[in-house]
C-alpha cells in the first residue's frame, strides 16, 4: 500500500511565525469535550504557534452547543457552531430548536450543526455485529426476532434524523446561517433532504471521506468538503486522492479533535495545532505550498462561516 506523503515542514515551524498568507483555521473542533479541561489554555497555545488562527467549536446536543458558544464568547479566535449531531436524537428533547434558535442569536455563532444522517450505529447494525451475522446466513436462516425487532427500531431511528436534519437546515435558512454536515452511510438520503435548500444555504460535509465522484456530487450542489487528518494516514490513499483533485476554493481543512489524529500523533489526542499537518500533507499532494493551500482554505472558510457577524 501507498505510504502517505510526509509534509518537509510538518511540525517543524511551529512557533517561528507565520505570514498571512499562511495562517489556518480549524474548521471543526471539540473543545467542549473533557479531554481539553486539563490544559485548554495550552492547547489554544499550541495552536497559535502552529499558526492557527481561529477555531471553529462544533456543538452535537444543546448543551454540548451551550459550552461552544461559551468558550466562544470567552477566547477571540475561538467561534461556535451550533446543532445536535444525528447519534443524539434519542437523548434530545423534543423541542431542541427554541434553544438552538436563542443559541444562535450570538454573535460568535457562525452556523448551524453538526447536523445530518448517520445510518453507521443503527440498532440492526449494533445486533449484526453482536451476532456476527452475514448477510447470506440471514438469507438462509431467516431473520430472528431480535433482528426483526432492531430494523423496526431502524426505521423509527432514521425518522426521527430525518426530522431533526430538516429542523437544522430549516433554522439555518431561516437565520442565514450556512451548515457543518454529518454524514455516514446514508449518502443517497443526505443529499436528497438538502436538495429542497439549494440556494438557501451552503453546507460542508465535514471528515469527508467519499469518493470522487462523490465530492462532485457535493460542489454541484454548491457545498464543500473538508479534510481531516485521515489524509495522513496509511490506510488513507483514496482520501488524499480526492483531497489532490478537489478545486483548491471548495475545500476546507479540519481536525475533528479529539479524535482522528495525524500521524506521527495517532493514537493520542488530536488537537487544533494538527491542522497544519493536514494542509500539508494536502498541499504534498497536489504538489504545490503550504502557503497556497492555506490562503485558498482560510478564504473559503471566511466567506462559508462570515465571521465576525
Amino acid at each position: 500500500m501507498e505510504s502517505p506523503p510526509r509534509p518537509a515542514a510538518a511540525g517543524l515551524r511551529y512557533g517561528l511565525g507565520f505570514a498571512r498568507n499562511d495562517m489556518l483555521i480549524d474548521t471543526h473542533a471539540h473543545l467542549d469535550y473533557p479531554d481539553f479541561a486539563p490544559d485548554f489554555d495550552d492547547v489554544l497555545k499550541r495552536a497559535h504557534d502552529a499558526g492557527v488562527t481561529r477555531i471553529i467549536t462544533i456543538g452535537t446536543s444543546v448543551e454540548s452547543s451551550r459550552r461552544a458558544v461559551e468558550l466562544a464568547e470567552r477566547h477571540s479566535n475561538v467561534f461556535a457552531v451550533v446543532g445536535v449531531h444525528p447519534t443524539s436524537v434519542n437523548e434530545s428533547d423534543e423541542d431542541v430548536m427554541t434553544p438552538l434558535r436563542e443559541l444562535a442569536k450570538s454573535s460568535r455563532v457562525a452556523a448551524i450543526g453538526e447536523t445530518g444522517l448517520d445510518y453507521h450505529h443503527l440498532p440492526s447494525r449494533a445486533v449484526a455485529r453482536e451476532r456476527k451475522t452475514q448477510v447470506f446466513s440471514r438469507a438462509l436462516q431467516g431473520e430472528t426476532e431480535e433482528e426483526i425487532e432492531a430494523e423496526i427500531h431502524d426505521g423509527a431511528e432514521k425518522a426521527k434524523q430525518a426530522s431533526l436534519f430538516q429542523q437544522q437546515l430549516d433554522l439555518a435558512s431561516e437565520l442565514g446561517l450556512n451548515v457543518v454536515i454529518h454524514q455516514r452511510d446514508a449518502w443517497i438520503e443526505t443529499l436528497e433532504i438538502m436538495q429542497p435548500y439549494e440556494g438557501k444555504l451552503r453546507g460542508v460535509f465535514h471528515c469527508f471521506g467519499g469518493t470522487s465522484e462523490q465530492a462532485n456530487d457535493v460542489l454541484r450542489m454548491n457545498h464543500l468538503v473538508s479534510f481531516t487528518g485521515i489524509v495522513t494516514f496509511k490506510n488513507g490513499v483514496s482520501v488524499r486522492e480526492v483531497a489532490a483533485k478537489v478545486p483548491l476554493w471548495k475545500f476546507m481543512v479540519e481536525t475533528d479533535c479529539p479524535y482522528l489524529a495525524p500521524v506521527p500523533f495517532r493514537g493520542k489526542r488530536c488537537e487544533p495545532s494538527h491542522t497544519r499537518i493536514v494542509a500539508e500533507t494536502i498541499a504534498v499532494a497536489r504538489g504545490i505550498t503550504v502557503e497556497e493551500v492555506a490562503e485558498a482554505t482560510t478564504e473559503t472558510a471566511e466567506e462559508f462561516f462570515r465571521f465576525p457577524r
